[in-house]
């Protein structure tokens, strides 16, 4: 049985898919099951939730396989599945590529501390660090509908990665021996500056998009989290945007190339099945 986390979300969805049509046993772990409403509905539902670690017994009995997903600056809810995954032989847990980097930026810390816990509970895994992803151009939908995307990172460029391409990585390792204790580094095979990928979008939603230039780290915050963000997060996201600039190569690996037998999905072919979301909430 694998049991999938987060599988309401761009990865998790797109897993859940990959893994009902290979077969799989499979289980999904949901907060609210009216969220699941669109995924297979072969797939087990169980109703639990990584901040409440007294949930997690049912959902996990019987499961030999995870797919671990957890969001925050901490280490609670990777604690929480780990305490639960006890008869778990291979997880498959979706970290960063920041933890590659040296020395290692905030956001891959985090990151990095959940590996160290994974690898400390003696359970095979395998590492997914993808880089940025496709999605994260969703971030920029509110403002593309007011006619303006603010650039935080001018000449520097990134090889983002579509969740559907992570998701397929990923369900070929949790399907396949011999991706135990393998590190997968997941970018795309394009690099693009914020003003490239923005050109791409106007085309695809036949909008004029006009890019700003960030003046300031507190504006960047602000247009990422108009309510505000914690200030360690604040500083994370700060300290990103600052090596995102720096790049103007554009880190990307062909990993998921490798793996998968074809080449990752374009930021174009993304663009023109997500137009909707860029035109109306």
């Amino acid at each position: 049985m694998i049991l999938v986390t987060g599988a309401t979300g761009n990865i998790g969805r797109a897993l859940t898919r990959e893994l009902d049509a290979l077969g799989a046993d499979l289980r999904i772990l949901v907060r609210d099951p009216a969220r699941a409403a669109g995924l297979p509905g072969r797939a087990e539902r169980a109703v639990g939730d990584l901040d409440d670690p007294a949930t997690l017994a049912p959902a996990f009995k019987g499961v030999d396989s995870l797919f671990l997903l957890t969001q925050g600056i901490d280490t609670d809810r990777t604690t929480a599945a780990l305490t639960a995954a006890s008869e778990v032989r291979h997880i498959v847990h979706l970290s960063s590529a920041h933890v590659t980097f040296d020395p290692i930026p905030a956001m891959g810390r985090w990151h990095h501390e959940r590996e160290k816990l994974i690898r400390a509970s003696g359970i095979p895994a395998t590492f997914l660090r993808p880089g940025g992803f496709m999605t994260n151009a969703l971030d920029w939908a509110p403002t593309i509908r007011q006619g303006f995307v603010l650039d935080p990172v001018g000449p520097g460029r990134s090889a983002p990665i579509d969740p559907a391409d992570i998701a397929a990585v990923a369900a070929l390792a949790l399907t396949e021996a011999g991706h135990e204790d393998k590190e997968y580094v997941l970018t795309g095979d394009k690099t693009f500056t914020v003003a490239e990928q923005i050109a791409i979008i106007s085309k695809a939603i036949d909008r004029d998009i006009e890019v700003r230039t960030a003046k300031t780290p507190d504006e960047i915050v602000r247009f990422r989290f108009p309510q505000g963000a914690p200030p360690a997060l604040a500083a994370a996201i700060t300290e990103g945007f600052a090596l995102m600039r720096a790049d103007t190569v554009g880190f990307r690996t062909d990993t998921a190339k490798r793996l998968l037998g074809r080449r990752p999905r374009s930021f174009a072919d993304w663009c023109a099945r997500n137009t909707a979301a860029f035109l109306s909430p």
